[in-house]
């Protein structure tokens, strides 16, 4: 585990400390709390970024290979059920 050195006025540690006392913990646990939510919401933030680029690149697959998103941009019903072609 590392330590951290972060430099605040005096007003603002006063408030801290009460924070923590009436919450029955720390000053260390409130900042580790608040930074450990910081990092997840951080790391839901680039899940979210790398779903969504994933997606575009998928559509833009389905684009390039000539398909399309709407019914009407691939096959007929005809051809969809046309067995004699799949063999």
């Amino acid at each position: 585990m590392k330590n951290i050195t972060v430099t605040i006025d005096d007003d603002l540690y006063r408030l801290a400390r009460i924070k923590a006392a009436e919450e029955g913990t720390t000053v260390s646990a409130l900042v580790r709390a608040y930074l450990t939510e910081l990092s997840q919401s951080t790391g839901r933030d680039m899940l979210r970024e790398q779903m969504n680029e994933k997606r575009e690149r998928l559509v833009a697959d389905i684009i390039a290979r000539g398909g399309g998103l709407r019914a009407s941009d691939n096959l007929s019903r005809d051809q969809l059920y046309d067995r004699d072609a799949l063999r």
